[in-house]
């Protein structure tokens, strides 16, 4: 019974392999570059990221107004970083501008370092990764390639179809790896380097395969989430994280507008007292993300995330009075139920950066053998359909030979 099932098994992992190979090395050696997207970009450019300690730190509110007056503008954000030889990052609209440009301060002198549309080769580089990770780097060409959708949609929709047969093949092999008696079971958990190269070929395939079983899975459960519209609301209603757009209630209807309210005065608010009150409120090591409000009379939005290398991702959010820094309300992550934190993670469970650098290296290698899988697997392939060959061509010899 076993038998026969196994070989529809295996035909279902080597198709899918088969026809998802050439999309899947693509978007998963991207991938590998991408899990170090951040640090790539810090270290290249760290003329943006780090400063040299010298002195005292200017306050938030003195680098603030300096910044204002040199731009003309107002700073509407700020992300404030745990560590001293980091810049302070301001979120500043100016005059005319759609939405606001990041500038990248040094705290000690104040000095504007950079901004966020001068574009360096650290970035782009990493931007042709993430197109290629996500678009297949269709989105770059600028003639359209089928009428009925952009080229984005459609790398969207291929990178889709790929994840979900790397999805079927990954969840195949999990039953292919089993050996038929129970005995040979530890030779699928080493690599006989002493064998020929294709046996060598077939253990790396079968044993990596194994090992990054699960990270291999959380990678493509997750992945067609940012490609088709009904997996993304499949995964928010599973995980209890669906929100209906806005204009239509729980019933399907349109929901009441809100009244108009007059608008109060602007009020100043002390960066430096925001901090204070956001570090006091959420009292462990951690990286800021002040957001003012948008209108008069609006909350302040404070995130905070933490910092180390088993760090839990999961920011908690704080919506703070702006004129007496009172907590309105506080969203913290640990209060959501389990469903709700995974189902909230999906980005971090995808990248690894579900525990800090502790899995983001973990995610860094399993997408490496996913990237080698695809190669792996059409070797083993590939010989065996030589191996085929060579059997049929020997037949009628020995057949002839028996005659005689």
């Amino acid at each position: 019974m076993w038998k026969p099932i196994r070989k529809f098994l295996n035909d279902i992992h080597l198709y899918a392999g088969l026809i998802s190979g050439l999309i899947v090395i693509a978007v998963c050696l991207s991938g590998t570059i991408y899990v170090y997207n951040t640090e790539i970009r810090e270290t290249a450019d760290s003329e943006r990221y780090f400063v040299e300690a010298s002195g005292e730190m200017k306050t938030l509110d003195e680098l603030k107004s300096m910044v204002e007056t040199e731009l003309q503008g107002e700073v509407v954000s700020a992300n404030v970083f745990q560590a001293e030889d980091r810049s302070v990052q301001f979120g500043v609209k100016t005059a005319g501008a759609e939405r606001p440009t990041t500038f990248y301060v040094n705290p000690y002198s104040g000095e504007i370092l950079a901004n966020n549309t001068e574009k360096t080769g650290a970035e782009k580089f990493m931007g042709y990764m993430f197109s290629l990770h996500r678009w297949l780097l269709l989105n770059e060409i600028e003639e359209p390639i089928l009428e009925s959708m952009s080229n984005q949609e459609l790398g969207r929709f291929i990178n889709g179809v790929a994840t979900l047969l790397f999805l079927l093949g990954v969840i195949t092999g999990i039953f292919i790896w089993f050996p038929q008696k129970v005995k040979n079971w530890k030779q699928g958990l080493k690599i006989k380097w002493s064998g020929n190269w294709k046996r060598v070929n077939h253990d790396l395939h079968n044993t990596l395969a194994f090992y990054s079983l699960v990270v291999l899975f959380i990678m493509a459960v997750t992945g067609p989430f940012w490609s088709y519209q009904w997996y993304r609301e499949g995964w928010q209603k599973t995980f209890d994280t669906y929100q209906a757009p806005r204009g239509e209630n729980a019933g399907g209807g349109q929901e009441e507008k809100p009244k108009e309210e007059i608008p109060a005065e602007p009020v100043f608010i002390s960066l430096d007292q925001v901090v204070a009150k956001s570090n006091s409120e959420l009292s462990y090591p951690g990286n800021l993300r002040i957001s003012l409000p948008s209108k008069p009379g609006g909350d302040l939005s404070v995130s905070k995330s933490r910092t180390g290398f088993f760090a839990k991702a999961g920011a908690d959010q704080l919506s703070l009075n702006p004129s007496t820094l009172e907590v309105k309300e506080a969203k913290l992550f640990a209060d959501l139920p389990v469903r709700q934190q995974i189902g909230r993670s999906v980005k971090a469970l995808h990248t690894g950066e579900i525990f800090g650098q502790f899995t983001k290296f973990i995610w860094f290698v399993a997408c490496l053998i996913a990237t080698s899988l695809p190669i792996t697997g059409t070797l083993i392939w590939w010989n065996k359909r030589k191996k085929k060959k060579t059997s049929k061509a020997k037949t009628p010899v020995t057949t002839m030979a028996e005659m005689a």
